[in-house]
Formats: structure tokens, sequence, C-alpha cells
């Protein structure tokens, strides 16, 4: 089986408030990064988008035939993501619910996903990348006017 890790953060500039995402995936001798401006949301949205982000991307890079031989493991600086996708935190708010069901039933695609939290310290490539997308974003708007 072959294993891929996903390193992913976002952000958000007040709570809520503009928002990034960061995405490192890293397989055998590759490593792809992505950054994307997602717009206003909240911190655990942000964090959930990253994710969504993350598994939509494997997919779409390995095609949809050859995910179930993919092996995924999440490492993500959200405690709280960490454990609602390992169940061991309830699902209270309703844009979280959604985006846990979109992940969830992507997951299925998969052979295997793990859900890992790691300190921010280690999750530090994915959060430059969040912090990048939000600065772009904030460095084009601010030309705009």
């Amino acid at each position: 089986m072959n294993k891929i890790k996903i390193f992913t953060d976002g952000g958000a500039r007040g709570n809520p408030g503009p928002s990034g995402i960061g995405v490192v995936i890293e397989s055998t001798g590759t490593k792809k990064t992505y950054r994307e401006f997602i717009g206003y949301a909240t911190n655990n949205e942000a964090e959930y988008k990253a994710l969504l982000f993350a598994l939509q991307k494997v997919k779409l890079l390995y095609g949809k035939t050859k995910t179930k031989s993919l092996s995924l493991e999440c490492f993500l600086d959200s405690e709280l993501v960490v454990k609602q996708m390992n169940h061991k935190y309830k699902l209270n708010d309703e844009n979280i619910q959604k985006f846990f069901l979109q992940i969830w039933n992507l997951s299925i695609d998969f052979g295997e996903v793990k859900y890992t939290h790691i300190l921010r310290e280690k999750n530090s490539e994915a959060d430059r990348l969040a912090n990048l997308a939000l600065d772009e974003a904030t460095r084009a708007q601010s030309r705009m006017f």
C-alpha cells in the first residue's frame, strides 16, 4: 500500500476573519505544497477546509481508481479537528458537521486514513503556507484600493 503523509493548517485573522489554508503532501520521493485564500471563515472552518482540500487534491493526483491502494496519514495541529475526526469529540456546529461529512465521504475512497495531532512546531510548513496565502490576498486587496 502506498503511504502518503499530509500536513494541513488553516487560519483566520480574526475569528472569524480573512482565512487561508496550507497543505503539504508527501509521497515516496515527492513533496507538493499548496496554499489558498479561502475568504471569510473561523479558525475551525479553515482547519477543516485545509483537510478537505488535501484529500480532494490527493484524489485528483492519484486518480479515483488508485485511491483504494493509498494509506493516508493526516497531521494537523488542530486538536479539535483530530479528535472530532477520530470520534472523540462531538460535532455541535452545523458548518463543521458539513465539513466532517464531506471529509468522511472522501475518506471512504482511500484504503486507510489516520488523523494525528502534532504540535504547531512540527507543522511549520503548512502554517507558513496558510499565512503566505493570507499575506498575498491582503496585499492584493490593498493594491485594489
